[in-house]
């Protein structure tokens, strides 16, 4: 399928860097800490019903203090492995990095694109975060989330916006980056009508997400290697589809009400999931806390464009008008 995409030539977005958020409260804001070896990240972390998530682990070794500790969150049908090169970006301004496979994905077990609860994400989020926190105590930690991951990122700080939900598995994070987050998927209110009924009867059958792999980026190198990753599937049920559902409306309900640093970015031309879901969060978020950088050129794996220095760059300037450096 990948021979058939047209290889193109980088291109020039005409998109000026961003300029970073004002910095946090420095009275508020967690000091640096210097570390003399590299924290000891566990291989696996435990979840409530007893599944073992496949850890991935970058820390920083480099002459930098540490800033802090990035959880990373992938996307639907994918795994961390694809994101070695985001967290080399981090390792290099002093970021430990660390994450899992989600259930059901990569190298971690469960049905492929299953859930076994609704809120199964958070819980298992709350435990890769508590898992960070330990390993890294007394850094800052940001999430980055992607596609799905970013849908989970931001409904997991969407429960310390104003009034905070009083839920087992909230948990507070310093920061937020969001890629291409699932606020809004292409689903017709005919397929809704279908999930409301049929999928309250069979929520665990998995089916084909409908995904074309072509969509994921303009970049071949990257649609060929998603094409021949064995770790990648199509996989996905009508409760997590349910979940990404009530993640979004929650979410954009909850935008006027933010309290995490946010920077979210997104691809206009992304067809996995609808951009405007990332408009409508960055219109109604609070201007002060939460900054918008959209690539109108781009598609929904703006991290692994032709472009994607353009897009990491933005990252790393905002982080480092948040955190120092």
């Amino acid at each position: 399928m990948a021979a058939g995409i047209a290889r193109r030539r980088p291109r020039h977005l005409n998109h000026a860097a961003p300029s970073p958020c004002p910095p946090c409260d420095p009275s508020s804001a967690t000091p640096m800490t210097v570390t003399t070896q590299p924290p000891a990240f566990p291989a696996t972390v435990p979840t409530r019903d007893g599944l073992a998530l496949h850890a991935h682990a970058w820390p920083a070794t480099g002459p930098l203090p540490a800033r802090g500790v990035a959880v990373l969150v992938h996307g639907l049908g994918e795994h961390l492995g694809r994101y070695a090169h985001v967290a080399a970006r981090l390792n290099a301004q002093g970021w430990h990095v660390f994450g899992c496979d989600h259930r059901g994905h990569g190298r971690s077990p469960g049905a492929r694109g299953a859930l076994h609860a609704d809120d199964d994400f958070l819980h298992d989020t709350a435990a890769v975060v508590d898992a960070a926190r330990a390993a890294c105590a007394g850094l800052p930690l940001l999430l980055v989330g992607h596609s799905l991951g970013g849908a989970i990122a931001a409904r997991f700080a969407a429960a310390l916006a104003t009034p905070p939900e009083a839920t087992p598995w909230a948990r507070p994070v310093e920061a937020l980056v969001l890629s291409s987050p699932a606020l809004e998927i292409p689903i017709s209110n005919v397929q809704k009508g279908l999930l409301a009924t049929v999928g309250k009867l069979t929520p665990d059958v998995a089916v084909g997400n409908g995904l074309k792999p072509e969509w994921v980026c303009h970049n071949p190198a990257t649609v060929a290697a998603y094409l021949a990753d064995p770790l990648v599937h199509d996989r996905v049920t009508g409760r997590l589809t349910r979940f990404l559902l009530d993640a979004g409306d929650t979410v954009l309900a909850r935008a006027p009400h933010w309290t995490v640093p946010t920077l979210i970015t997104w691809g206009g031309e992304d067809r996995c999931v609808r951009p405007q879901g990332s408009e409508a969060f960055a219109a109604h978020a609070p201007r002060a806390l939460v900054h918008a950088v959209p690539w109108p050129r781009l598609s929904h794996e703006v991290f692994n464009e032709v472009e994607q220095d353009q897009v990491l760059d933005a990252v790393m300037a905002w982080l480092g008008g948040i955190f120092g450096g």
